[in-house]
């Protein structure tokens, strides 16, 4: 099944304690069905000493999981649900359904 989610793409959260928040998705987990979204879901953890860092609090962001996040319309930066088209050359390409643009590059 290929990734409605990639890396890269602009997202918007739909529901959560950040919901409203936009942000470029940071890296995908499928295994997991969650992404990693710049400046959401930030969370703080507490690390120990070692050669290579001082340690004490870093802020990182945490996973969020697909179905709380949707793809940003290219066309009108709104919410949109992505849907799949073939090309004549026979490639497999993503849209946006709330305006039919093209996603993928």
């Amino acid at each position: 099944m290929a990734a409605k989610v990639k890396k890269g793409d602009q997202v918007v959260v739909i529901a959560g304690k950040d919901k409203g928040k936009k942000g470029e998705v940071l890296r995908v987990l499928p295994e997991e069905a969650r992404v990693v979204v710049q400046g959401v879901n930030v969370v703080t953890k507490h690390t120990r000493p070692s050669m290579t860092s001082q340690g004490g609090l870093v802020r990182q962001e945490g996973a969020v999981h697909v179905s709380n996040v949707a793809l940003v319309d290219p066309k009108s930066s709104k919410p949109t649900r992505v849907g799949f088209k073939t090309l004549d050359d026979g490639r497999k390409i993503r849209i946006a359904r709330r305006s039919g643009e093209q996603i993928d590059r």
